[in-house]
């Protein structure tokens, strides 16, 4: 973005005023569908305005790291793919998507979203293991929360597998879901000029100056992520705080 379009879009906020007429604490339009995919053991897909991911979660039997050796794992991915924006290519994972399923990871084991000792099967010899993706199939902006409203729901969406202690029969699936029992969803917030705001577009998201993505649950704060070249102060950092957990509140009524 250019020093022009850029000075003009904060001239436009500084006046409450965002181009596509929403409040600067205003999140799109948020869609939830759960069961997309017939292959994996829980799935979603995620539109938050035009922006739009899917997330799925393969469940598999492994042997537990030897410092939890009676605890599920837990591990996520994400796939920025062509088809989805000119900016991304193919290739080895670049730092956006490393940084994404970063953000993403971070907040789910943070919270302790998931009870991973109920995923125990032998202590120190099987643990069920987790393996959710992220695949971003458009992105209108704000992939980071589009990315952590999906994994909850895919969670959300997940059941066991039948499992007769020695092989796994994916093609049938029995009625327990996993033991997910919080929901820590992400809210960045964006600084542009002087003003702190949601959910951005693209024009948005090309402007800011620094970014906070604050996950939380219940309340309680499990995962902060700073982003962005200039710094915040300690006054910036509580105000977006306190915006991120009132978006949070908004938002897990869609799951």
């Amino acid at each position: 973005m250019n020093e022009a379009m850029k000075k003009h879009l904060i001239e436009s906020l500084n006046k409450g005023v965002r181009y596509d007429k929403r409040k600067l604490d205003e999140f799109r339009k948020v869609e939830v569908e759960y069961g997309i995919s017939k292959s994996a053991e829980g799935s979603a897909r995620v539109k938050l305005g035009d922006t739009e991911v899917i997330a799925g979660v393969k469940l598999s039997v492994e042997k537990p790291y030897p410092d939890t050796p009676d605890e599920g794992m837990l591990m996520v991915g994400a796939e920025l793919l062509p088809l989805s924006s000119p900016e991304f290519e193919t290739g080895p994972p670049g730092i956006k998507s490393i940084e994404l399923a970063r953000v993403v990871d971070r907040g789910v084991r943070e919270a302790k979203a998931v009870d991973v000792k109920k995923l125990c099967i032998e202590k120190g010899e099987k643990v069920w293991a987790m393996f959710i993706d992220v695949c971003t199939i458009n992105d209108a902006g704000n992939l980071l929360d589009a990315s952590g409203i999906a994994v909850l729901a895919a969670l959300k969406d997940a059941k066991f597998p039948k499992y007769d202690g020695v092989e796994i029969n994916y093609k049938e699936h029995t009625d327990e879901k996993l033991p997910l029992s919080k929901y820590p969803l992400p809210v960045t917030v964006y600084k542009i000029g002087k003003n702190l705001v949601v959910d951005p577009n693209l024009d948005e998201q090309e402007a800011y100056d620094a970014r906070l993505t604050v996950t939380t649950t219940e309340g309680n704060i499990c995962a902060l992520q700073k982003g962005g070249d200039n710094p915040l102060s300690i006054d910036e950092i509580k105000q977006m705080v306190g915006l991120a957990m009132k978006k949070s509140e908004e938002l897990i009524k869609v799951l």
